[in-house]
């Protein structure tokens, strides 16, 4: 009797399985890797919860979406895979994740494995593994470019130097960067970006358009003080009040668009070395995002990406 049980079952499964094989579409290909609807499901659910927002696009967007960053992190995985071993390679990551849930809005890892059981997800050690990637991928382009960055340090230190004890502003932003299309004019992407905000919001065209790393958080910078900006930025937003964006402002080879979420005036006490080390730091990640962009546009041309 447990015999015929245990035969019933495994039918039962048998059945199920080639009912869920048969469901599933491969819809992508990067050299031998497959993309499938299922693979998409997952990662549009994921995206939505690094930005809630996304739930408010159309399934064919969300889809677009999904697709275009599993081939981002695909290819940066092999890229990768050349010169590290993803598995093997110790990282404090229960660490980073504390700062991951906090940037996320969830305020412990019980609540955020709690989320990812609500619907079709990635486990938490898939999402480690995605995190991985992109430190990884960082690490790369640390090594590979970090000679080619370049600082005016007496710059930066006469800057710090004209500041008093005083009053300062800051801004908490979010961005869309952008290149001009190359069939249209600047302004006619730009107007095309500028419907978008109209009909999904900033979050979801930084989204859609942006290919800053910050596009998969909806465009959010976080908060940065007035005197880490380029002068066309201070000036592009000392007349925007909360909630408003930008005109387009050309930051080196590309474009960005700026949303100002918050802004506060805090008592500002100098702490001159810090203040340096500060903008030394940001200059120094900004060069190397934008080494991260050009760095993979190249290499993308290197994979042979099919769409089903």
């Amino acid at each position: 009797m447990i015999k015929k049980k245990i035969i019933l079952i495994l039918i039962i499964l048998s059945f199920f399985n080639s009912n869920l094989l048969a469901e599933i579409k491969i819809l992508a290909k990067v050299n031998d890797d497959v993309i499938t609807n299922y693979d998409l499901k997952k990662e549009s659910n994921y995206l939505q919860i690094l930005n809630p927002n996304v739930s408010r696009l159309n399934n064919n967007q969300k889809f677009n979406l999904a697709k275009n960053s599993l081939i981002k992190e695909i290819i940066k995985k092999k890229e990768i895979e050349k010169i590290s071993d993803i598995k093997n390679k110790d990282f404090k990551i229960d660490e980073y994740m504390k700062n991951f849930y906090k940037r996320t809005g969830f305020n412990s890892k019980e609540e955020f494995i709690n989320t990812l059981k609500l619907k079709i997800n990635y486990s938490l050690d898939e999402i480690k593994t995605k995190i991985k990637i992109e430190l990884l991928w960082n690490e790369l382009i640390y090594s590979r470019y970090v000679n080619q960055v370049k600082i005016n340090e007496t710059e930066i230190i006469s800057k710090v130097d004209s500041l008093k004890d005083d009053l300062e502003k800051r801004y908490l932003l979010s961005e869309i960067v952008f290149k001009k299309k190359v069939n249209q004019t600047l302004e006619e992407t730009f107007e095309e970006i500028k419907l978008s905000i109209n009909e999904v919001g900033f979050a979801n065209t930084a989204n859609i358009y942006s290919f800053s790393d910050t596009s998969k958080f909806g465009g959010k910078i976080g908060w940065l003080s007035e005197i880490s900006l380029p002068d066309n930025v201070k000036e592009n937003l000392k007349n925007l009040k909360i909630g408003e964006t930008s005109k387009f402002i050309k930051i080196g080879n590309n474009f960005v668009i700026l949303k100002v979420e918050d802004t506060k005036i805090i008592k500002k006490i100098i702490d001159r070395e810090k203040e340096i080390k500060l903008l030394k730091d940001k200059e120094i990640n900004d060069q190397l995002n934008k080494f991260s962009k050009i760095f993979f546009e190249k290499i993308k041309l290197n994979y042979s990406i099919n769409e089903i």
